[in-house]
């Protein structure tokens, strides 16, 4: 296991880098933190500037794991901030109020609409949600108040988070990052088209 120093501080720059330069200087018996989680409350709008805060504070041969993310957005901003890793809850919290995310943005399964739509909930998708289970299986499983219902929309919102992330990490290590962020937040949030192209 790797122990992490979490950096706290809230929206105050002088507290965030207080944090981050006292816990990179942390030793105990020679040893230090193995990286560090950068958390507290994060205003959307402040997200990358306190993650910046941190980062130019923190040793750069060290993990920086960034807590509490929301949307594909915020992954973005911060990658660029320097976040190396990440974790939320949103996935899951989405997944289990009937939402999915998909290329297009995110739609909710209790839609009428979906009654009777036996394809895949989103096309083109490969997790094993998409790859089992249609649209219809998942309304009908909210509707009934299912818990299966909760857990194949997570494993499904889970599954897209993680492709976003290797997405990025693949996009950067190919020189086309720019491309790629303008393409997938431009189709994520640019609204969506009809139901058969939401893959």
């Amino acid at each position: 296991q790797m122990l992490y120093g979490v950096i706290q501080g809230a929206q105050y720059e002088d507290l965030r880098r207080k944090a981050s330069r006292d816990l990179s200087a942390m030793e105990v018996a020679g040893r230090s933190f193995d990286g560090f989680g950068i958390g507290g409350a994060f205003e959307k709008e402040n997200l990358a500037t306190i993650v910046d805060w941190v980062c130019e504070e923190l040793p750069e041969d060290k993990p920086r794991h960034l807590l509490g993310l929301s949307e594909p957005d915020d992954i973005f901003a911060g990658v660029e901030a320097g976040a190396d890793t990440f974790d939320c809850v949103n996935p899951s919290r989405i997944g289990r109020n009937g939402g999915l995310y998909g290329r297009y943005g995110r739609f909710n399964l209790t839609r009428s609409e979906f009654k009777r739509d036996f394809a895949a909930p989103v096309a083109g998708c490969n997790c094993y949600t998409c790859q089992n289970y249609s649209i219809a299986y998942l309304h009908h499983l909210f509707k009934a108040k299912e818990m299966l219902g909760f857990t194949l929309a997570t494993i499904h919102n889970e599954y897209f988070t993680v492709q976003l992330v290797r997405g990025i990490r693949q996009s950067i290590i190919e020189g086309d990052y720019p491309e790629y962020k303008k393409r997938v937040l431009g189709d994520f949030y640019g609204g969506q088209p009809l139901r058969s192209h939401w893959g």
